[in-house]
């Protein structure tokens, strides 16, 4: 099956106008959608409510041009990172999966999609959810048709995170939780990662202790979000395949850290455009439909030798200052501001730095 990729910007919190645009305008059939990554204007955290108002909007526009029944669309997953800062640009990439097929000899872009089983609660951060993660992971590969591990390049999942009232459920049948409110988005997006690094053979095994402990494992493919509007992992694999047919391919590499934007390049390289040793934003020639990257600040305290204040300014949380900074150099790589950056990425690339995946359009 083929995969259509649309990079649509969103001009208000629920507007969801470009996704009809490209439906009325046949690019691709809103039964066909089985996943859209996007970027919302809030404030990235627990309670950023602009993730449901996109979802809602996104989703309607599913029921009014498809045949779907309302309950399978509330299936298909829709993972919308919170937070635009710096130069980010408010946008959703949609993926929809046709029925065309290509050459046996061609290496293209497949996409699957999974469920986990139910996370609870007192699941999160613990290896209950690690290994419910990976057996999603397992699931999302097969239905990408995607066989050798080293095939994928991008598996964005998107988690539940802990709230009062979750945490009063779990105490009400006896358990208790591996973390408090605040704490549970990162921790929930850090065992996903290393569930995501176990499914894949990135990393071999691992005990409860390493769970955002030992950083030192992590998967270089892994972007994991968390929220509210959900009790599993929603979980949304990409790689190439041979005879998947449609013009796309997909890459990654691995950013050091926040000014690592050579790896930008190395990533669209990987996904199978060439570009010269010192490459810009010219070179591009509009061929890079999706770029995303996780990010986190340093927890050293410095960058390249130099001290940072990141970690310490009580006005602007570090999540804020590194998700702007990082934005700012994927824009300044690509061009394009419409860049899926992400934080809260323990297990989720090295310390510091970071997994960067491009999608680009090779023509044919």
């Amino acid at each position: 099956m083929a995969v259509e990729v649309a990079k649509i910007e969103i001009k208000t919190v629920n507007d969801a106008s470009g996704l009809s645009e490209r439906i009325n305008e046949k690019q691709m059939k809103a039964d066909d959608i089985v996943a859209i990554i996007g970027k919302t204007e809030g404030n990235g955290g627990v309670n950023d409510f602009t993730r449901i108002l996109a979802d809602q909007a996104f989703r309607d526009v599913l029921m009014k041009h498809g045949a779907r029944s309302e309950d399978e669309v509330k299936q298909i997953p829709m993972v919308w990172s919170g937070g635009c800062d710096g130069v980010i640009t408010p946008h959703a990439n949609v993926f929809a999966r046709n029925r065309k097929t290509g050459s046996a000899d061609k290496s293209r872009l497949s996409i699957g999609v999974a469920m986990s089983p139910k996370i609870l609660p007192e699941d999160v951060g613990r290896l209950a959810m690690l290994e419910k993660v990976a057996e999603g992971v397992k699931e999302a590969m097969k239905d990408a048709g995607v066989d050798n591990p080293e095939d994928v390049h991008y598996v964005q999942t998107k988690t539940p995170l802990l709230t009062i009232d979750s945490i009063a459920a779990a105490e009400s049948r006896g358990q208790n939780v591996a973390c408090e409110v605040h704490d549970s988005m990162g921790v929930s997006n850090g065992t996903a990662g290393l569930g995501i690094a176990i499914a894949l053979g990135e990393v071999t095994t691992a005990k409860a202790e390493d769970i955002c402990k030992n950083l030192d494992l992590y998967s270089s493919v892994a972007s994991c979000s968390s929220g509210v509007e959900l009790d599993a992992a929603q979980i949304v694999l990409m790689g190439n395949r041979n005879g998947a047919g449609g013009r796309y391919r997909i890459g990654h590499a691995v950013m050091k850290d926040a000014l690592h934007i050579d790896a930008i390049y190395d990533a669209i390289r990987s996904a199978g455009l060439d570009l010269p040793k010192r490459a810009r934003a010219e070179d591009l020639d509009g061929r890079v439909i999706s770029c995303f990257i996780k990010c986190e600040a340093d927890r050293s305290g410095r960058l390249r030798g130099r001290r940072q204040i990141m970690l310490d300014d009580s006005d602007v949380n570090h999540h804020r200052h590194a998700k702007a900074a990082v934005g700012g150099v994927a824009a300044t790589a690509l061009g394009d501001p419409a860049v899926f950056v992400s934080v809260d990425a323990m297990h989720q690339g090295p310390q510091g730095g970071g997994p960067v995946i491009a999608i680009v359009d090779l023509g044919e």
